[in-house]
């Protein structure tokens, strides 16, 4: 999809056909798109990208163990019921009675109403999958709903997104269902930490999002960054895709790349030396082991074997 392909390119983000066709389809068919990959491979970037080219706001969720409904969706504003009955009490909205007398016919309809009006929407707070099913003003731009990290979730919260990802819709048993008219652009991301359920990709495109090849990469930093020297971007490209074939443990992302590239140039490195890579392994070697094992192998040939890549 070159249209597609092109905006994304306008808002900082490169792609190639595969994803760019499944961007194109999610957002035509209404479906949400589950991206895999590894950490730092682009996959938040999507989503914030979009929220670029539609000019609308992103909501995100951000998944983690024990994540629930209030957190994802929905909850009470306590504090602010419990204000709005004192105050209430205050004004005299209390019907004062004999004991054991029979409770008015008006007081009854009183008390109905206070209750009702507690639980109206003016005291729910909306949580990100909620705000994001609520549908915007006529003419307003597309939302982008961005539930991160699914795979970090329990199973039970991901089954619960089921009906929300199937149907764009959610109950409040206090107030009804809202369904969304105009549904969000929604990206799944999963790092693949553990396996997704069937039921929740089947209600999604799929795409993995592996890690770049050399030029393309080089070509991100290009845009990203475009005060990076030309020869620096390239060669800091090379040591990440070289690093890349060590047995590392975490090995580095475009994130990583990118953050690598910036600290050399905020030092003003024009091209990488020895010193260099050592004294900023921090920007792209985020565990111990991973370092010492670079450093073990010797640093001086890493740099030889990614100065050739380089050219």
């Amino acid at each position: 999809m070159p249209a597609m392909a092109a905006a994304l390119a306008d808002a900082g983000y490169l792609t190639d056909t595969g994803l760019a066709t499944a961007v194109f389809l999610s957002l035509r068919l209404a479906r949400p798109l589950l991206l895999e990959g590894d950490p730092g491979v682009g996959k938040t970037e999507l989503a914030k990208a979009l929220t670029r080219v539609f000019g609308g706001p992103l909501i995100r969720l951000q998944c983690y163990e024990g994540i629930d409904v209030s957190q994802a969706v929905y909850e009470w504003s306590y504090a602010r019921q419990l204000l709005h009955i004192r105050a209430m009490e205050v004004l005299g909205a209390g019907v004062d009675r004999a004991e054991n007398a029979p409770m008015p016919a008006t007081a009854k309809t009183d008390i109905a109403s206070v209750e009702d009006d507690l639980f109206s929407e003016r005291f729910l707070l909306r949580r990100p999958l909620l705000e994001a099913l609520v549908d915007p003003p006529e003419g307003a731009p597309q939302r982008v709903l961005l539930i991160d990290e699914v795979d970090r979730a329990d199973d039970e919260f991901e089954a619960f997104l089921l009906q929300i990802l199937a149907e764009y819709s959610v109950t409040v048993p206090e107030l009804g269902t809202f369904v969304s008219r105009r549904p969000p652009a929604v990206v799944v991301t999963s790092n693949r930490t553990r396996e997704v359920h069937d039921a929740l990709k089947r209600r999604c495109l799929y795409h993995w999002l592996a890690h770049p090849d050399f030029e393309r990469e080089v070509e991100i930093v290009r845009v990203r960054l475009p005060g990076v020297p030309e020869t620096l971007g390239r060669q800091v490209a090379a040591l990440v895709q070289t690093l890349r074939g060590k047995e590392l443990f975490k090995p580095p992302g475009v994130a990583e790349t990118l953050d690598w590239a910036e600290s050399l140039a905020a030092l003003g490195a024009e091209e990488v030396t020895t010193d260099l890579v050592e004294a900023t392994f921090g920007a792209v070697l985020k565990y111990r082991e991973d370092q010492e094992r670079v450093r073990d192998e010797g640093v001086p040939a890493l740099l030889s074997e990614a100065m050739g890549l380089a050219g």
